[in-house]
């Protein structure tokens, strides 16, 4: 109990502490706000196609990390098309905290 009363004491920790404290409730925000950003209307497949939503044109930084997760065969204002992308991925994409939406793409679309 005194390891933790001077570990308390010390300005160090109680930084560390809070910026921990800060980190999981970004966490549990990025958690808790993903499914709200993934639309309604994907198919039952392992793979899908979206249609991704940026509050921005997506640069150069934006199209590599989607690569990681499918195929990106096309961007239009702020909307990349991503292709093949793991039905599973879907909420690891909505967590990223730049994305607004994510929409299955129309069969046909470009």
């Amino acid at each position: 109990m005194t390891l933790v009363r001077a570990a308390l004491a010390s300005t160090k920790v109680r930084i560390l502490a809070g910026l921990l404290v800060l980190w999981l409730v970004w966490q549990a925000w990025l958690a808790i706000a993903a499914p709200a950003k993934i639309a309604e209307g994907f198919p039952e497949r392992l793979r899908v196609n979206a249609l991704i939503t940026l509050p921005f044109p997506p640069e150069r930084f934006h199209i590599l990390v989607f690569q990681r997760h499918g195929r990106v065969s096309g961007t239009e204002g702020n909307t990349v098309e991503l292709r093949g992308i793991a039905k599973s991925d879907l909420t690891a994409i909505a967590r990223l905290y730049w994305v607004r939406r994510i929409a299955p793409l129309r069969e046909g679309a470009s």
